[in-house]
């Protein structure tokens, strides 16, 4: 997730102070990536040492305000029209665990996909409940919308949030479904295998001369 970004794209609406930023970002998002104020502010004092963003005074209560700048504006329009590389994908917590666990003896590989698929569904049937509750269940906005306008925008970006989530827990739950049948597949052939015979080593034939000497011993 790139913080620096979305709170440029956010300060292009106005100029802003940190925590107004991260009520922003959680609004629009529905908190689903909750930020803390303290990587708001780290972020901003790296974005204003770049450039990209600069100190606009204070309001009546002593916060710092921070206005994004014509290179700041140039960076977000580069982001909108990038796509997001897929060429490196962030580490998936799930897949790492699978991985392992089939290649470490004596994990219960298919308990632990049952267990899975069973947290994944809950997920999926919460998300579900949020999408049929509308703004309803999701946070305040901080602005003047009105919460109950279909056209509210912070509506669809949350809508467009759950869409993502549900999606992502679908699939993950085919791919456990998938991942057991590759298991069940598996564990059929080996079965069907034949056990390795295991050839037994040749027994070392005495030395020639150990052996006379013992067959002239015993004649004596």
């Amino acid at each position: 997730m790139s913080v620096k970004q979305a709170l440029l794209a956010l300060l292009e609406q106005g100029p802003m102070y940190g925590y107004q930023l991260r009520a922003e970002f959680e609004q629009r998002t529905g908190a689903t990536w909750p930020l803390n104020v303290g990587q708001v502010y780290t972020t901003l004092t790296r974005l204003e040492r770049d450039g990209l963003v600069a100190g606009a005074g204070a309001d009546d209560e002593g916060h710092v305000i921070y206005r994004v700048t014509p290179a700041g504006r140039d960076e977000v329009a580069a982001w909108f029209s990038t796509p997001v590389a897929r060429t490196q994908p962030p580490r998936d917590e799930l897949a790492i665990k699978l991985a392992l666990a089939v290649t470490v003896p004596g994990v219960d590989v298919g308990r632990m996909i049952q267990q899975q698929r069973t947290a994944t569904m809950t997920a999926l049937q919460d998300y579900t409940r949020l999408k049929r509750g509308g703004r309803a269940t999701t946070p305040t906005p901080s602005g003047d919308l009105d919460p109950n306008d279909p056209n509210d925008p912070n509506d669809l970006a949350w809508s467009l949030v759950l869409d993502s989530l549900v999606f992502a827990a679908e699939a993950e739950i085919r791919w456990l479904d998938h991942c057991e049948s590759r298991l069940r597949r598996a564990a059929v052939e080996n079965a069907g295998r034949p056990d390795p015979v295991v050839e037994r080593p040749s027994p070392v034939p005495e030395p020639v001369e150990t052996a006379k000497a013992e067959t002239t011993e015993t004649a004596r």
